[in-house]
């Protein structure tokens, strides 16, 4: 019997990341997980609107709440950072009857809902591992990953609560996923590490630097190509990845890939982006 989830992409995955958008429904039907798409949602805010306006970032999440609830199902979503913003947003609502009754007075006079606190938010990654189970993974894969994987968590899902029953500092989730695709997992010291997202326009070398630790740290431990759970993060260390290097002086070469794709290749969607992923080791890795 499927499980059922009220899907929300993200901030990146329905804008600059279509790779995202054109391999989480084949991945998710494979694993018997059925995406309900919750039309409309609006953005996360990445913590991004909290620092101007932090009622409207509460506000519009909790509309993203009661759009699940109106469904009767629980949130999964392929983004990091947007697990790790609801979950942080769904309990500060939660724990403040007051806020969540002026926000709901917001709610019920701009678009009708109200919230009331029943829903959950899951990362993607959590749900294969706890749900589906690794098991049921390994079977599904036609395409095994051959090759040394490093994982990138970044920070904000590495919180208690929010990333399920994962080690919140020494998480293991991605590389026991890895593994079962058939990949050789590395573990990173800086798997968790902020990349700079939220200040990248703002202090952009600090912001670089950081990438690079990533990046550079994949390729000293043997890695291959680099995978992350947090579509914002992967901007960062793949499409600024040259600017890491030549800002810090380490050697940043690696591709980088988003977990979607990884999951979707392993299973034998898309075959000729497959093809593509091993070529992009090939150029890029050194």
């Amino acid at each position: 019997m499927p499980m059922n989830y009220a899907y929300h992409p993200g901030n990146v995955a329905h804008s600059s990341a279509q790779e995202v958008a054109d391999t989480v429904f084949p991945v998710a039907k494979t694993l018997g997980i059925n995406l309900i798409p919750l039309e409309g949602a609006t953005s996360c805010g990445a913590g991004i609107i909290r620092q101007a306006n932090r009622r409207l970032q509460l506000t519009l999440n909790a509309r993203t709440f009661a759009m699940a609830e109106e469904l009767g199902l629980e949130i999964v979503t392929p983004c990091a950072t947007t697990a790790g913003t609801l979950f942080e947003d769904l309990s500060a609502l939660r724990s403040d009857s007051n806020l969540l009754a002026e926000v709901n007075n917001v709610l019920k006079e701009t678009c009708g809902k109200t919230f009331t606190g029943e829903t959950e938010v899951h990362h993607l990654l959590h749900v294969i591992v706890e749900e589906v189970g690794l098991e049921k993974l390994s079977e599904s894969v036609k395409n095994p990953i051959d090759f040394s994987v490093a994982g990138h968590y970044g920070p904000n899902v590495q919180r208690k609560g929010a990333c399920g029953n994962d080690d919140v500092f020494q998480p293991n989730y991605l590389e026991s996923v890895i593994e079962a695709l058939g990949g050789s997992a590395v573990s990173l010291s800086y798997r968790t590490q902020s990349v700079g997202v939220p200040s990248l326009l703002s202090e952009e070398s600090t912001s670089l630097k950081q990438a690079a630790a990533v990046l550079s740290e994949a390729k000293v431990e043997g890695a291959e190509i680099l995978v992350s759970i947090c579509n914002l993060s992967h901007t960062v260390l793949d499409v600024y990845q040259v600017k890491a290097g030549k800002i810090s002086g380490e050697d940043t070469s690696i591709p980088v890939i988003h977990f979607t794709e990884l999951l979707a290749f392993s299973m034998g969607h898309f075959n000729s982006r497959l093809a593509q992923l091993k070529t992009r080791i090939a150029v890029i890795g050194n």
